[in-house]
């Protein structure tokens, strides 16, 4: 695989990101990682923006990595696997998750297929059932983000936590395919 310099610059950006935050991630920063002038780095990489576009694609990439290994590990509950790999992605990637998920994403921008792959293996964690997909995504996000912001008492079990809510989508999918009408019994 060829590496331009466009990929160098996006890894330099994802290093600055993890290493201060989003405010540490400057042009001039970048540059300087690479042993460069900030100028030179407008031929390759727009602005700012297209800079970001490119590290929250980049994010889901990796994340659709780990939700792909998660899956390849034979947990017998392939959505607790997928929320393991993420909740361990966003709390290893703190900035890089705040980025992709702080703002509203920019879809339109992004390289195709990106999200999707990521989206896939969510999708065949639950049954393709799309819903109980953005319910999990909703409830995953909320713990990490609270979890990132050191928001639990000292004394609560995160891990049990996620257990419940998980385990409570996974049931809301078994009963929904054994009772797709949402019939009462």
């Amino acid at each position: 695989m060829i590496v331009t310099r466009r990929d160098e610059i996006v890894e330099a950006a994802g290093v600055l990101l993890e290493q201060h935050g989003r405010d540490g991630v400057t042009m001039r920063a970048i540059a300087e990682s690479l042993g460069i002038r900030a100028p030179s780095l407008y031929k390759h990489i727009a602005d700012k923006h297209e800079l970001e576009v490119a590290l929250i694609a980049d994010g889901f990439v990796q994340q659709a990595d780990a939700f792909e290994k998660a899956l390849a590990g034979g947990n017998d509950v392939p959505a607790m696997a997928i929320a393991d790999a993420y909740r361990t992605w966003a709390l290893d990637h703190p900035h890089l998750y705040r980025l992709m998920t702080d703002q509203p994403l920019p879809r339109d921008e992004l390289p195709e297929g990106v999200e999707e792959r990521s989206v896939a293996y969510v999708l065949e964690a639950l049954a393709g059932d799309r819903d109980c997909a953005r319910a999990a995504w909703a409830f995953a996000h909320g713990m990490v983000t609270l979890e990132l912001a050191d928001r639990f008492p000292p004394d609560a079990d995160i891990a049990a936590a996620w257990r419940t809510g998980i385990e409570s989508i996974v049931a809301n999918v078994a009963a929904t395919q054994n009772d797709p009408q949402g019939d009462q019994k």
